[in-house]
């Protein structure tokens, strides 16, 4: 039985006996079917994005004739393909293993510092007080808006200046002045949202700035922390324009390693295939082995 407020709200009257009325098998039905339709498109969607990896992986596992001749899906009905002579190819050009040092050497600088300094920066802006402090945070924040290639060419001329250019120093020093504004202004925001109560009791129990910042605000933050490693990381990691401008060489990272091989050996997939999945895999493999703090981190910032 139906009923029509004032609003012109219908509702549906319970049972007999006061209970809810169960809901039609053509409901169930809908629900049923909308479940699993979503479930079957999420399936797909994940399996739709595996496949450029998937489909790298085995191109990286199969000869250069192989490649020429078939699709790399031609493996799964001839599995004897496979190969890891490429790899073994990749690690005897020494342009390409210098240039996974170089990543690794610019990457992970890059990320440590503008965690480290965004923390305590962040920490700095959200509780201490100073002259100007929410002018230089309006400051930091009009940064974001900066775009990486308006500052290409004077920052490429102080380099050649003061000698950086071309340098993995300057590379770095590049990455954490373009990735501090984000970095503060989220830890700045997250630290914000801590009790202002539990930092007064760590007060009174004589903690200074420096043992607060460390015993107290960093393990709060943690998630936030673990989210801005893993945006930097990814960030640097799979740059190229930055590399490719103020790199040379020698200093040059997998980015722009590949990107030369291409260009100078347009026919040389046993070294890019391989090389390219290493670039691409290793990245995955951090998202992944810090999922859960990723997750809490933007869970955490969803709630505030």
């Amino acid at each position: 039985m139906t009923t029509t407020d004032a609003q012109g709200v219908t509702k549906t009257a319970p049972g007999g006996d006061g209970s809810p009325r169960p809901e039609s098998l053509a409901s169930r039905l809908v629900a049923g079917v909308s479940g699993g339709l979503v479930r079957v498109f999420l399936i797909v969607v994940g399996l739709f994005w595996l496949v450029p990896t998937i489909g790298l992986l085995l191109s990286s596992l199969r000869t250069p004739e192989d490649m020429n001749a078939s699709g790399w899906w031609t493996v799964f009905t001839e599995p004897a393909q496979l190969t890891v002579d490429s790899y073994r190819t990749l690690l005897e050009n020494d342009d390409i293993t210098t240039s996974l040092v170089n990543t690794v050497l610019i990457t992970v600088p890059a990320t440590v510092l503008v965690v480290v300094i965004g923390a305590l920066a962040g920490y700095a802006f959200a509780w201490m007080e100073f002259p100007g402090r929410d002018w230089w945070f309006l400051a930091v924040v009009g940064l974001l808006v900066v775009p990486v290639q308006v500052a290409l060419i004077p920052i490429a001329e102080l380099f050649g200046n003061i000698g950086l250019f071309g340098s993995i120093l300057g590379v770095v020093l590049f990455h954490v002045g373009f990735g501090l504004p984000f970095a503060v202004f989220l830890l700045r925001n997250f630290f914000a949202e801590i009790p202002r109560e539990l930092l007064e009791a760590a007060r009174l129990d004589g903690a200074g700035e420096l043992r607060l910042f460390a015993r107290v605000v960093m393990p709060l933050g943690g998630p936030a922390i673990a989210s801005l490693g893993i945006f930097q990381f990814l960030w640097v990691w799979n740059d190229m324009l930055v590399a490719l401008v103020f790199s040379d060489a020698g200093s040059q990272p997998i980015t722009v390693a590949l990107q030369t091989q291409v260009r100078q050996f347009g026919n040389n997939i046993d070294v890019l295939a391989p090389g390219a999945f290493i670039s691409m895999v290793i990245p995955l493999v951090v998202f992944f082995a810090f999922q859960r703090q990723f997750v809490s981190g933007v869970m955490a910032g969803a709630v505030k």
